[in-house]
């Protein structure tokens, strides 16, 4: 036993040896993001983030740092797997810190590469990126002043290295998203058009163009640049390449809980019955057995979804069940405009009062009531029920 344990150990240190030697060195290379070697170590940690393996993704990346202690690459894959922790519940505030640790810490690196070369594009790239990634999260904390100053670092860098590098078609993909929603943003959020005095003018059609050539084209852009395109499709009148796109991603990333959920969303807007069913049992398996990233948004989704499928088949027991999920989903993360929950509450409504139970089905008028418009048409059923019912129980 002793003897095979040596064994073991003598293998798994050979192996490490080997793995060290065949990474280049840092001084060695240009730049270690156009290098084969870190490609292929890059590839297996990217793709293990994008699916929600994210200690098998860390441990990867955690060598890379042991390997380039002064190079921003470790640092910003770190920082990205604790964004992609963030995705499927933006609200969630309990990654935020360790993501712009990680971001600040690239940046740190960058820039000090910067300042050796101010040529270099490898560090006006991870600039760029940790300042484009930062800014996003700003922008979903409504931190708008904080955004501003780190979108604007993003366009600097990305703008003194974009077309002279091998690294292009990474850049491009900052590019492709300020051209996009630098047009889109001040058409749906008309408050924040002040904001954009600070920059260039955008081209929504060209920068729909550039991203999905960075989707076709890029090596470590690509799957962001897919995200944003499954998610920009709708808006361009184009639901069947986002519906495509979805299906993709969800195939490459079967437990990345955001693109399943997104999977889902599509199946059920497109009428896609047959597949949807499994999917989103896919989903609630998968919330039940505590895996990574999947919590009560999607199993809100999911269970409506199901709820749906199972009234339409005439299943009242299975209907109600998932319904009922909907509703205890949405009522842990206090989604109460959710429409999922107004009209899974109204679905249960109709199955008490069939059942003759008008004291449960006025509960879910009641909360429907609160929790909706007045002009929605749920809140004047609700109304409706509640004053044709108010002396029965």
């Amino acid at each position: 036993m002793r003897k095979n344990i040596f064994l073991y150990l003598l293998l798994i240190l050979t192996f490490n040896d080997l793995h060290a030697q065949r990474l280049p060195e840092m001084d060695s290379v240009d730049m270690l993001l156009t290098n084969m070697a870190i490609q292929i170590e890059c590839t297996a940690g990217v793709n293990d983030l994008y699916n929600f393996k994210f200690s098998r993704a860390e441990s990867q990346f955690g060598w890379l740092r042991r390997k380039y202690p002064e190079h921003p690459l470790p640092y910003f894959l770190m920082g990205l797997s604790n964004w992609w922790k963030i995705v499927p519940n933006i609200d969630n505030e309990k990654y935020d810190a360790k993501f712009l640790a990680y971001m600040d810490s690239s940046i740190a690196k960058a820039e000090a590469l910067y300042e050796k070369n101010n040529k270099n594009p490898e560090a006006a790239f991870f600039l760029a990126a940790a300042y484009g990634f930062k800014g996003r999260l700003f922008s979903e904390r409504k931190q708008w002043t904080k955004a501003t100053f780190a979108g604007k670092n993003a366009i600097k860098y990305m703008e003194k290295a974009i077309d002279k590098s091998e690294l292009s078609i990474e850049f491009l993909f900052g590019d492709a998203l300020y051209n996009y929603f630098a047009e889109w943003i001040p058409q749906n959020y008309k408050f924040l058009k002040p904001v954009l005095w600070f920059f260039r003018k955008g081209d929504r059609k060209k920068g729909l163009q550039q991203l999905e050539k960075v989707a076709s084209d890029a090596f470590y852009t690509k799957t962001e640049a897919q995200y944003f395109l499954m998610r920009i499709y709708p808006d361009e009148e184009m639901s069947h390449k986002a519906f495509e796109m979805s299906k993709y991603l969800y195939k490459t990333f079967p437990d990345n809980a955001y693109f399943h959920r997104y999977y889902a969303r599509m199946l059920y807007q497109n009428g896609e019955m047959h597949e949807l069913e499994p999917v989103s049992l896919d989903i609630i398996s998968k919330i039940d057995s505590n895996r990574v990233g999947y919590e009560e948004i999607s199993g809100r989704y999911a269970a409506f979804f199901l709820g749906h499928i199972y009234r339409i088949k005439g299943d009242k027991e299975k209907a109600k069940h998932y319904y009922q999920r909907t509703v205890q989903f949405t009522e842990k993360t206090k989604s109460f405009d959710a429409g999922y929950y107004h009209y899974a509450m109204a679905e249960l409504a109709h199955y008490a009062d069939k059942e003759k139970n008008i004291s449960l089905a006025k509960q879910y008028y009641e909360k429907i009531k609160e929790h909706t418009d007045k002009n929605h048409i749920l809140h004047k059923e609700a109304k409706e029920y509640l004053k044709k019912n108010k002396k029965n129980s």
